[in-house]
């Protein structure tokens, strides 16, 4: 690793005192705030934060990005204005039935769907303090649906676009609130009768929002319109048979193939004349750049497509990023198929992967293969594929050849998202930590290092977290406790002297309270604290017989209230004071033996 200062652009602004015009201030002490997404991309108009840029070694006043639309490759038309009354109900904040609408935003959006949406949800952690959490298990399926109306059986989804419906609508919204509505029957989604459960109101208004939205997108929707077209056709006596196709991609005419064989066919012909609210479509050409005839790809992939539409602009709507919680479903639903589409790609190019030797080595070791107990072909998947077995075995092995070459680590810290940083509406974690690996690596805080290792984790509840080893340099090694107690401390701060730090500590240092006076904590396993707390007091910091450090905890008075219960140095976890005064977080810092 390099540890060298970062070169300066040309183009920099330098002050009389030598620094760089950075959009934060860099300062050893004091809270590190990555301010807002003030940077404009300068081909598509996103608006991004000035560490989001391609070269993050170099400080410059023109930073190009390339998370947006990959430094000018991409150009998507621009998302329209959400009609009315759906605009309305999307950005008013202080009217009750656009709160209730926001509320529950994914029962409307369900209520109106195209489709029948097949997850396997797990929303055992939204019961928590932790956000909100869209989680998924599995694959997820959009299932259409037959547009035949079968015998006894109420018309669902796309079908309610073609028969007529305000009887059945009106039984829906006439059932109890507290019981599970019809409609949604044949989703498999746990949490509806949750977010039904929690609000009644949302069947009382379900009457008159639905006529809204009815005439919303028979208005503006062309694929409402075209069911609509097939329903009038058929209510009439002039149709007796009527054929709707959905046609992906026209590129020859599809009466060569299949002459029609009714008076009237409807086609929905998808991305004829390409709007982003028709989402993705393989054959979108990248725009013309000096690059673009030796380039080897020229057709936006979807994972660019989704990542320029994450992206808040001026000069576009905002409908998806306000969206809430069905912005989460959106973002999670756009992940499996960017996913699929990888592993098809996988699937399909197993010769050039060349996987005969990964499966040779391992035909005789696979005992349920070779006895034909596992029926099918089977697929690799790489390490290249992120997420694999290979990926993550080799990651592993890259870790422990560090360890052999080096040695072993001598820190090791816990990088926590906080909720209450201030600029957490915003996706700022992965920078967080960018700036805290530069401040180990060039900031000195533990002396000149020689490599790290970091991962990103998921806590249960939703939150990023990332554990990091610190391989320190011969000299800065801390062989002695007293050097150890210089860096890490297990001690509540003097609230009067120094207010800040005593603040963040009882805030995000704090262990429990857990043990005898709450047994329902979840580091509570069988009547015992997982995390071995409360600690005992100790005057000074020693090094026990099998090389763990044992911190000091003095005794003296000082004490945090949680819960109404007094809690002193016994349940402090380590900490470093200038970390935590940089990025006011859960940060933990072990010593490794």
């Amino acid at each position: 690793y390099s540890f060298d200062d970062p070169p300066i652009e040309d183009d920099a602004e330098i002050d009389q005192n030598g620094n760089v015009d950075t959009p934060y201030e860099n300062q050893n002490t004091g809270y590190k705030d990555v301010g807002d997404p003030v940077w404009q991309c300068r081909h598509c108009k996103a608006m991004m934060w000035y560490d989001e840029r391609i070269n993050k070694d170099k400080q410059t006043k023109n930073p190009k990005f390339a998370l947006c639309c990959g430094d000018g490759k991409i150009q998507l038309p621009v998302l329209q204005d959400a009609p009315q009354p759906l605009r309305q109900l999307l950005f008013d904040t202080n009217d009750s039935q656009a709160k209730n609408f926001q509320q529950n935003i994914r029962s409307y959006d369900v209520m109106f769907a195209f489709t029948s949406p097949i997850l396997q949800l797990d929303t055992r952690y939204n019961t928590g303090r932790g956000p909100l959490t869209f989680r998924l298990h599995g694959q997820g399926h959009h299932l259409i649906g037959s547009l035949l109306l079968l015998a006894n059986k109420s018309p669902k989804f796309a079908l309610l676009y073609i028969y007529d419906i305000d009887n059945e609508v009106n039984d829906k919204l006439s059932q109890n609130p507290k019981s599970k509505p019809r409609r949604f029957r044949n989703v498999s989604m746990g949490d509806f009768a949750k977010i039904f459960n929690r609000s009644s109101s949302f069947i009382v208004r379900s009457s008159s929002f639905f006529d809204l939205h009815s005439n919303m997108l028979n208005n503006n929707n062309h694929y409402a319109q075209k069911f609509r077209m097939a329903s009038d056709k058929l209510q009439s006596s002039i149709v007796s048979n009527l054929k709707l196709k959905l046609i992906y991609d026209r590129q020859s005419d599809g009466r060569l193939y299949n002459l029609p064989n009714t008076a009237e066919v409807a086609a929905l012909i998808v991305g004829d004349e390409h709007t982003r609210e028709d989402g993705y479509r393989p054959d979108i050409p990248h725009k013309d750049h000096p690059n673009i005839h030796a380039a080897k790809r020229k057709k936006v992939i979807m994972r660019e497509y989704f990542c320029y539409g994450l992206q808040s602009r001026n000069n576009e709507a905002q409908t998806i990023l306000h969206a809430m919680i069905l912005f989460q479903q959106w973002i999670v639903d756009d992940y499996c198929m960017i996913e699929s589409q990888k592993l098809n790609y996988v699937r399909q190019h197993q010769q050039q992967l060349r996987v005969d030797k990964y499966i040779n080595l391992n035909a005789c070791n696979n005992a349920p293969e070779t006895l034909g107990n596992e029926k099918g072909k089977r697929v690799i998947l790489p390490s290249s594929f992120v997420g694999s077995q290979r990926y993550m075995e080799q990651l592993y092995f890259d870790g422990m050849t560090i360890c052999g070459h080096i040695g072993f680590p001598y820190l090791f810290l816990t990088l926590t998202c906080n909720l209450a940083w201030p600029e957490i509406q915003r996706k700022i974690f992965k920078m967080k930590l960018n700036q805290l690996m530069n401040d180990l690596k060039h900031g000195h805080l533990f002396g000149p290092i020689l490599g790290f290792i970091y991962t990103i984790e998921w806590q249960k509840r939703g939150l990023p977290h990332a554990h990091i080893l610190i391989f320190l340099q011969p000299a800065n090694k801390y062989p002695n406790p007293e050097d150890i107690d210089k860096i890490i401390s297990t001690e509540i701060p003097n609230k009067y002297t120094d207010p800040k730090l005593y603040e963040i500590v009882s805030k995000h240092m704090i262990h429990g309270p857990c043990g005898l006076p709450n047994r329902s904590t979840p580091c509570m396993v069988d009547g015992k604290c997982i995390r071995f707390f409360h600690k005992k007091f100790n005057k000074a910091i020693i090094v026990d017989q099998d090389g763990f450090p044992v911190y000091r905890r003095t005794n003296n008075g000082r004490t945090d209230q949680k819960h109404g219960i007094e809690l002193d140095n016994r349940f402090v976890i380590p900490y470093s004071p200038q970390l935590l005064l940089k990025y006011r977080t859960h940060l933990n810092v072990e010593w490794c033996n």
